[in-house]
């Protein structure tokens, strides 16, 4: 999973291959003379506007856009997909199963890290059980609950210890084959195998696991260079990469800032390439500032508000009450004015684009409503204190809608809203990390595989990563079991579209709006696409002579 764009919080999610041309506003003319194709520097190094990453570049210590996206550059996984969501194989040459339960995995050969030493199937199985191990406390270790013996290697239970260093499940065959046994049949297992935290691990990486996530050895198209926290990050090209996605240029640059305002004034004067989202008060000009240049277009994530269930006050609250605050937010007028058209109001908890996506499926509950709003507020008890608060990171562009949505909540019903500001994306996610949110955090989430079961598997499981609000609910939970052990892929994304049809029973989060890649990228560099994940494919950009 990953967690955001810096506007959001998104995991980081692993579909680079999902290209979709940029287009965007302009006249002709500034077409003509923004978008003109020239030359090409094959060495040239572009930058890109990223914030400070949460935690050391450790793949399976990453849930977020701005670490991930930087993990991503350097770790290549064993598949990927295709603008269909049909499987692709990078580091993997095979990945069969003939009953869903068991698979076996065949590498391609001659693949090497960077520091030259062999990718082996056992560089992958040691590195799962060191990720999945409770003691290396990974922020992505539950992505690993599926294969057998991860409960003996992270039990439940506070302080709890291991009782094995390896998955029982993980069995290496030979250099170049291993074998992944499941607790129960996962007819989607192999999609997942595209993320980040399946990411395979040099030798090295043990000696000194803090020190390898300050300078990462990985396997993918760029290789680390340096990090200059706060400031930023730069990797140059892999020329020894095998895989499919080489780099059309010489290496990025991620340039920290604290505000997309910044960001956007750096991308007009030249001091920065690559934006991946425009602020909101920018959103009314950027077309025309940047012409053709300016990137409006859907990708397959979603913005909710999360809500902090291990509180004592939302922990036994009715789901009514949320209910009603959702039914009292007015998201076609917030999306139409204060978001400039650049989101789409969410009817339920599953991002477009998606296997399994349905329309409306949340039916009224997100459809604005006060006179409803106010009487289910009231059935359910009311809202503790009658006030509520909405977290949310200053560094992302967040500040215009939070308060619209306050505004709403509040003419509508008379509950008080407010926004609780924290400084960056690192610490509004420490903020949840540490459960000091107050009522609600801002919640955005890209996939990370093409299947609804990661829209609500990966963030409303108990005990899941994407988890924030640490909702639990034992029948859903069920529910979610019986869907994983389907028979069939389309059996089991028909039973994701069960249980997302209760969720309006329970109400995890309050769904918002699916999110837009509004961005742009400067004069300096050309093919600059977006991927269905919403981040720009590195590996295509273009730096001009």
């Amino acid at each position: 999973m990953r967690g955001a764009k810096s506007a959001k919080w998104v995991a980081g999610a692993a579909i680079i291959a999902l290209a979709a041309t940029a287009c965007g506003g302009g006249d002709d003319d500034a077409k003509d003379s923004k978008s003109a194709k020239g030359a090409v520097d094959a060495n040239g190094i572009f930058s890109i506007e990223v914030g400070e990453p949460q935690n050391p570049l450790q793949p399976a210590n990453t849930m977020e856009s701005n670490g991930s996206i930087v993990t991503d550059a350097i770790f290549s996984q064993l598949v990927d997909y295709d603008p269909q969501g049909k499987l692709e194989m990078v580091n993997a040459e095979s990945v069969e199963t003939t009953d869903s339960k068991l698979w076996t995995v065949k590498l391609k050969a001659d693949w090497k890290f960077h520091d030259g030493t062999p990718v082996t199937a056992e560089s992958y199985v040691k590195a799962w059980n060191w990720a999945a191990n409770i003691t290396n406390a990974q922020t992505n270790a539950s992505w690993f609950a599926d294969i057998k013996g991860f409960a003996d290697v992270h039990p439940d239970g506070e302080g709890a210890k291991p009782k094995a260093d390896a998955m029982s499940g993980l069995k290496v065959v030979d250099d170049t084959t291993f074998t992944i046994e499941l607790n129960s049949p996962l007819p989607y297992f192999s999609y997942k195998l595209g993320y980040t935290v399946f990411s395979p691990l040099p030798e090295s990486f043990y000696a000194d696991p803090k020190a390898a996530g300050e300078k990462p050895v990985g396997n993918g198209a760029y290789k680390f260079e340096s990090w200059d926290h706060k400031k930023q990050i730069k990797v140059v090209r892999n020329d020894d990469y095998k895989g499919p996605d080489k780099a059309k240029n010489g290496g990025v640059i991620f340039k920290n800032y604290t505000t997309l305002e910044t960001a956007y004034e750096d991308l007009k004067s030249g001091n920065v390439d690559v934006l991946r989202q425009i602020a909101p008060k920018d959103l009314p000009v950027y077309r025309d500032d940047l012409g053709d240049r300016a990137v409006d277009q859907a990708y397959s994530a979603i913005q909710t508000l999360g809500v902090a269930m291990y509180s004592p006050t939302w922990k036994n609250t009715d789901p009514k009450v949320l209910q009603g605050l959702s039914m009292a937010i007015d998201r076609d007028t917030i999306t139409k004015t204060v978001l400039q058209g650049t989101r789409e109001p969410a009817t339920g908890w599953v991002a477009k684009g998606v296997l399994g996506y349905q329309d409306n499926v949340a039916g009224e509950v997100t459809t604005y409503n006060p006179t409803k709003a106010k009487a289910l507020i009231k059935e359910g008890g009311g809202v503790p204190g009658n006030k509520v608060f909405i977290q949310f990171n200053a560094d992302g562009g967040h500040k215009e809608w939070v308060e619209a949505v306050c505004n709403s909540i509040t003419q509508a019903t008379g509950v008080a809203c407010a926004g609780d500001s924290k400084t960056d994306f690192q610490a509004d996610l420490n903020a949840r990390d540490a459960k000091e949110v107050k009522s609600f955090y801002r919640g955005g989430w890209v996939l990370d595989y093409p299947i609804n079961a990661n829209f609500i598997s990966d963030l409303f499981r108990t005990g899941a990563a994407g988890n924030n609000g640490f909702f639990s609910n034992k029948e859903l939970d069920k529910q979610i079991a019986a869907a994983d052990s389907a028979a069939t892929l389309d059996e089991s994304v028909k039973g994701y579209q069960t249980i997302e049809k209760e969720l309006v029973k329970y109400m995890p989060t309050i769904p918002l709006w699916y999110y837009k890649v509004n961005a742009g990228y400067s004069e300096k560099v050309q093919n600059v696409q977006y991927a269905q994940d919403g981040d720009p494919i590195l590996t295509e950009v273009e730096v001009k002579k």
